[in-house]
């Protein structure tokens, strides 16, 4: 009897450890800030939202499970690189939230299609799949979308309310 209730004493102390680890911290953005430019550096897995050239607040990401290069082609686990916009803001989807992205640009579908390919399409910043908010940052240990950058729940809303449409998304290796 001691020796359950040793292990369900162990087994409680290393979730609530993986769960404090886990979750996301407050947001600490001033009430009302409105980007006027998001700058996501691939290669620094970080996403920075400017206003007047200021640097707001940088998030760390997510990408593609492909991320180096431009993407290509539908498939290809890869996260585009250029300059886009947001294009609108979606709330029903399997993911918490998202800022979709407006690729594919003129020159991304021209380019596929001098490929004979798809360029794929349906790009977002997003929070966690539906149903998986608890995985917070550690969603952060690999990158694991289809293309798309990736933040924890509690940031994308607070990048829903700070990143109007039409705001310029940079991309950059």
């Amino acid at each position: 009897m001691k020796r359950v209730i040793w292990v369900s004493v162990i087994v409680l102390a290393v979730t609530i450890a993986i769960l404090s680890f886990a979750s996301d911290s407050a947001p600490d953005l001033p009430a009302g800030s409105v980007a006027d430019l998001v700058v996501i550096d691939k290669s620094a897995r970080s996403l920075t939202l400017f206003r007047e050239s200021q640097s707001l607040k940088t998030y760390q990401v997510s990408l593609g499970g492909s991320p180096v290069g431009h993407k290509r082609q539908e498939g290809d686990g890869r996260t585009p690189e250029g300059v886009y916009t947001i294009d609108f803001h979606k709330r029903d989807s399997a993911f918490h939230r998202g800022l979709h992205i407006s690729y594919p640009s003129a020159a991304d579908i021209r380019s596929a299609k001098a490929r004979r390919v798809s360029p794929g399409g349906d790009i977002m910043i997003h929070g966690l799949p539906n149903g998986f908010g608890v995985v917070g940052s550690l969603h952060r240990r690999s990158d694991w979308t289809a293309g798309c950058i990736a933040v924890t729940n509690n940031e994308i809303e607070e990048l829903w309310r700070a990143v109007p449409d039409g705001t310029p998304v940079k991309i950059t290796p």
